[in-house]
């Protein structure tokens, strides 16, 4: 991979949850590239190893962890672990995440005449389901407050650490359809400025990146037909991307480098970072 330039990570131990998936491993590739030993840890120990090995084999050190980010003791035991084969923990990037069908609307607006409708193989406002919603909440902000329990202790005895939370650009404005989605992630960035403030005279640095449009393995069939051609919602995405395309992951890397590193950003709190290709400047009109 191609880094857009190079901190100084030497003797920082980093953990990035979510690290099996694309965006995350490609911050895990960039953190070890710098320097960093990182812990790659994902729900899926084959995801999270075939990242490892990819940073290894490129001549960086890393390990992969099994790790349930809405179990603390799963959490915890994953920190034992990393704090045993690395070091304490001084760089946490909080990147598991995503969405889920039954926390999500079929129409991008209600029609009235389709609540008359019996049997509908659709879902409307009023047939989301509770536990959906439950599930996409959990998984993006308590799996974003619990790692951030687990792993950074040590950082707020040693007074330094940094913390990268992964919002979004619904977090800015919420999109059509995914009101569980966008309600987490806005969760996410409002507790990215709450942990900012109550860990400031601990010494730790906690800011976010809000990543707009990137074709991932999770969104891949929203966004692109079996022949790879663009769906009707990701031809709106882009009419609305004034730079007219979908980010590449190492579209990200510049942003996170900069909030990582104490010297280029030791003065940066709090903030939510869009890298969007000016989504959430764009109007419509």
């Amino acid at each position: 991979m191609n880094i857009p330039f190079k901190v100084d990570l030497t003797g920082k131990v980093a953990v990035v949850t979510g690290g099996g998936g694309v965006l995350c491993g490609a911050f895990a590739k960039a953190l070890a590239e710098c320097g960093a030993a990182v812990a790659v840890a994902d729900l899926k120990l084959e995801s999270a190893q075939r990242v490892a090995d990819e940073i290894t084999k490129a001549g960086g050190k890393a390990i992969a962890i099994a790790c349930n980010v809405l179990d603390k003791e799963s959490l915890e035991a994953a920190n034992k672990e990393v704090e045993a084969k690395l070091g304490p923990v001084s760089i946490l990037l909080n990147g598991a995440g995503g969405n889920h069908p039954k926390g999500t609307t079929s129409m991008e607006y209600l029609n009235p005449d389709d609540l008359l409708k019996e049997n509908r193989d659709f879902i409307t406002f009023y047939d989301l389901d509770p536990k959906g919603i439950e599930f996409v909440f959990n998984l993006n902000f308590l799996g974003t407050l619990l790692p951030s329990q687990a792993f950074t202790k040590k950082m707020a005895l040693n007074r330094s650490g940094v913390i990268i939370n992964v919002s979004s650009m619904n977090a800015f404005r919420p999109l059509t359809k995914i009101p569980a989605y966008s309600g987490a992630k806005a969760a996410v960035s409002n507790f990215t400025q709450w942990m900012a403030v109550h860990m400031a005279k601990a010494g730790i640095r906690v800011n976010a990146i809000a990543p707009g449009f990137f074709v991932t393995d999770q969104n891949r069939a929203l966004l692109k037909n079996p022949d790879g051609s663009l769906t009707p919602r990701s031809e709106k995405i882009l009419a609305h991307t004034p730079m007219g395309k979908f980010g590449e992951a190492d579209d990200l890397l510049g942003a996170l480098l900069w909030l990582v590193s104490d010297k280029a950003a030791g003065f940066v709190t709090g903030v939510i970072v869009p890298v969007d290709g000016g989504f959430a400047a764009y109007s419509g009109v």
